[in-house]
């Protein structure tokens, strides 16, 4: 590390499209939020073996053979420029179980003119991540044509991403030699903007060796490549002005989310001792997808961000890794590029569009499936962060200057120098024809503009506990907790407003799910208000609460009376009844005496049965739906009077039953015949036995006939309450039955009474 730390400012352009860019020794703004300390560089192996190509030029291929340790790799060839036709596939053997795996395409639609003029920069397919691997197989078609010739310089690069350790070292310096801008040039000049054709000789010279012995053949021989460091371009000598300061990094509009540095994830920097360029400002953000493969464990994610690393230092022959940023599956963001996640630093992502722009990639590849919903999250953070630098819209467009001359893959031809409009958050194939970030993941980018520049969406009141609901309205008489739910995730949501008639009475963080409100006595509306990071509010649709403290009242007390039904010593008939009301909303009303029912609060009456000579409370609560209560009970006492107990007059006949209460009764045909009962009491019924030939009675209440009452049946029936009449209070009373001597069916039956005291 040198002893005395230098910056050079290039001089700056007029347009964006050959805006100068600064470039600093030893500075690297802020990298990250995340404490990262233990973490240390890892040295990177990369390994060169050169393919065999036949003899017309349009195949080449690498026989299966034992290799040094890899986790990584990718096809490389000496001009950038060219392209691959056809088919580019390898397999690997795993190093924990020495299985071979499937062929595994390459993906070949990139270009590699990102950082042209470079010493040695190369072509080459996206790199594919496979695991620790000791054993490889290459095949290349160049799609069946004689004129589809392949690229020159072909060669496999392997990539072992090393351990990372503990980190010792003070930060590295970074070496300065890029050339100052010229003021001279003409910026409507696209030649100005474009950086000289590489140069071949450049190439590292070929060291022969054996071939792999499990693949004899003299043809099937390869070339490994030590990969030498990257020489940096030539350039003029850096501008002698006076040391500058880097000005401070602008604030952005929403939070900065967590990012791992590339202490963090064991960059070894003296791999790209160049200074990293700075650009003036950010105005979109390219979403991109480092393709091969998703099946990959998170915990490998640093190792393959090196890989990423050094497979673009070392293969590509580019100055660093070409991205700003990297996301893995599970939303963990990385420092790309150095030169400060808070610095516009000029990256190598997409052709024609690095200036003025970031590039994201996410570790995988969303050709066939969606990238899960904590890389839409990080993704849609670190550009509205970005953006955020710089005014930037993640739901708008901007207009980018080309800086070469090109396609993207939807045909829109590109002339260098001329402006072009881009969302603000695009997908690489919009600059460029690749399928990158893969049809699925572009399909996302629609979703993750809308996470980034807000509203919250799906605001919605899930729950208000402490209150009771009926229809749409919620009851309460004291405080209550109100729960919602979005599906803006919390890390996009500044804090939540808990509204009651339009006023905050709570407000909370982002991650909350629920807040507290006391309302005063009355019906309120009641609502979430969510504010994004970008400061745009959403609310929630309201909710009606009422707060009521008035408890419900029983405006007709609980009374018993005996109902019809079969009589039992254990189980007389009765009916319990009662009526509730609430000046605000009445919920249910419960007995709890001597049993336990709930009834709904229309209901008014209920059929229970009570022990004969045995006094019962009836106790009763209403509820409303504010959780307010009243209570009320009743109590009544069933008595059962033997027939025997009448005076009698006329002929009756004691018949002997088990059937019977008390195991007898009294039969009469004759005309006239009587019997009456006196007692106190405020309900009373007449129990008797019916079957198809029973007769007739008239019965009296206190000298008075009531009714002519019907003893048939048309099945037989024993201690059957057929007639009852019930009084508002308890009273003496004389209940009187007369046989009318039915014509063919003068013959009647009786039990006795049943009276409630």
């Amino acid at each position: 590390m040198r002893s005395k730390r230098r910056i050079w400012l290039t001089a700056a352009l007029a347009t964006s499209a050959v805006a100068g860019v600064l470039v600093f020794e030893g500075v690297t703004g802020n990298s990250s939020v995340d404490a990262d300390a233990k973490s240390g560089p890892a040295k990177a192996d990369v390994h060169a073996t050169a393919l065999n190509v036949d003899g017309d030029g349009t195949s080449a291929t690498l026989g299966k053979r034992d290799t040094k340790p890899f986790s990584m790799l990718g096809i490389t060839w000496t001009d950038p420029a060219a392209k691959v036709t056809g088919a580019v596939e390898v397999r690997t053997r795993s190093a924990a179980n020495g299985n071979w795996t499937s062929w595994l395409p390459l993906e070949t639609d990139i270009d590699g003119r990102t950082e042209t003029g470079r010493s040695g920069v190369r072509g080459s397919t996206e790199p594919r991540w496979v695991g620790p691997s000791n054993g490889v197989e290459v095949r290349i078609n160049a799609g069946g044509k004689v004129s589809a010739k392949l690229p020159a310089g072909l060669r496999l690069d392997t990539v072992d991403p090393g351990r990372s350790g503990t980190l010792n070292a003070d930060p590295a310096a970074f070496a300065a030699d890029i050339p100052a801008a010229d003021p001279s040039a003409d910026p409507s000049d696209p030649a100005a903007t474009e950086p000289p054709a590489p140069n071949d000789s450049t190439e590292p010279p070929a060291e022969v060796i054996p071939s792999d012995p499990a693949s004899p053949s003299p043809s099937d021989t390869a070339t490994v490549e030590p990969i030498p460091p990257v020489s940096p371009s030539p350039s003029a000598p850096a501008s002698s002005s006076p040391a500058a300061t880097l000005p401070p990094a602008p604030p952005s509009t929403v939070p900065k989310p967590p990012i791992t540095s590339r202490a963090g994830w064991g960059a070894d920097e003296s791999m790209s001792p160049e200074a990293p360029e700075y650009t003036d400002t950010v105005k979109a953000v390219f979403v991109h997808h480092t393709a091969g493969t998703s099946n990959y464990s998170c915990a490998d994610s640093a190792a393959i961000v090196r890989s990423v690393y050094a497979y673009h230092v070392k293969s590509n022959g580019w100055k660093d890794i070409g991205y700003n940023f990297l996301v893995d599956k599970c939303g963990t963001i990385f420092e790309g590029r150095k030169g400060g996640v808070d610095r516009p630093v000029f990256g190598a992502h997409t052709y024609g569009f690095n200036r003025q722009t970031a590039g994201i990639s996410v570790i995988g590849t969303y050709t066939g499936s969606a990238a899960p919903s904590a890389v839409t999250t990080s993704v849609a953070r670190i550009a509205a962060w970005k953006l955020g630098q710089y005014k930037g819209n993640p739901a708008g467009s901007t207009m980018l200057t080309a800086g070469a001359t090109g396609s993207n893959l939807a045909g829109t031809k590109f002339t260098a120098g001329t402006q072009y409009s881009f969302k603000q958050i695009s997908g690489h194939r919009d600059g460029f024809a690749t399928e990158c970030p893969g049809t699925k993941l572009y399909g996302q980018l629609p979703a993750i503009r809308s996470l980034a520049a807000g509203p919250v969406t799906g605001l919605a009141i899930k729950s208000v506990t402490g209150a009771g609901l009926s229809g749409t309205t919620y009851y309460t008489k004291s405080t209550v907790t109100v729960g919602w739910s979005t599906t803006t995730p919390s890390a996009f949501i500044s804090k939540y407003e808990l509204l009651v008639d339009g006023k905050s009475v709570a407000t909370t963080t982002g991650t909350a799910t629920s807040a507290k409100a006391t309302p005063a006595v009355g019906s309120h509306q009641v609502q979430v208000r969510a504010t994004h990071q970008s400061g745009k509010v959403t609310t929630s649709a309201a909710a009606t609460v009422v707060a009521d403290q008035t408890a419900p009242a029983f405006t007709t007390k609980p009374n018993l009376a005996l109902r019809t039904g079969t009589v039992n010593t254990t189980a007389v008939p009765v009916t319990l009844k009662w009526k509730a009301t609430d000046a605000a909303s009445l919920k249910e009303v419960r007995l709890t005496a001597p049993l336990a029912k709930t009834y709904g609060p229309t209901t008014t009456s209920a059929s229970h049965t009570a022990k004969s000579g045995v006094a019962t409370s009836w106790a009763m609560t209403a509820y409303d739906q504010a959780g307010n209560t009243a209570a009320a009970s009743v109590s009544g006492t069933p008595v059962i009077v033997q027939e025997s107990s009448a005076t009698k007059t006329g002929t009756w006949t004691t018949k002997s039953s088990s059937s019977y209460l008390g195991g007898k009764s009294y039969s009469s045909s004759s005309k006239s015949a009587s019997l009456s009962w006196t007692f106190t009491g405020r309900s009373v019924a007449l129990v008797a036995s019916r079957a198809a030939t029973s007769g007739q009675v008239y019965v009296y209440v206190d000298g008075v006939k009531v009714s002519t009452t019907d003893l048939k049946s048309s099945t037989t029936k024993y201690r059957d309450a057929l007639w009852t009449k019930s009084w508002s209070s308890s009273a003496k009373h004389t209940v009187k039955i007369v046989v009318v001597a039915t014509s063919g069916r003068p013959t009647v039956t009786t039990d006795g009474i049943v009276y409630l005291k």
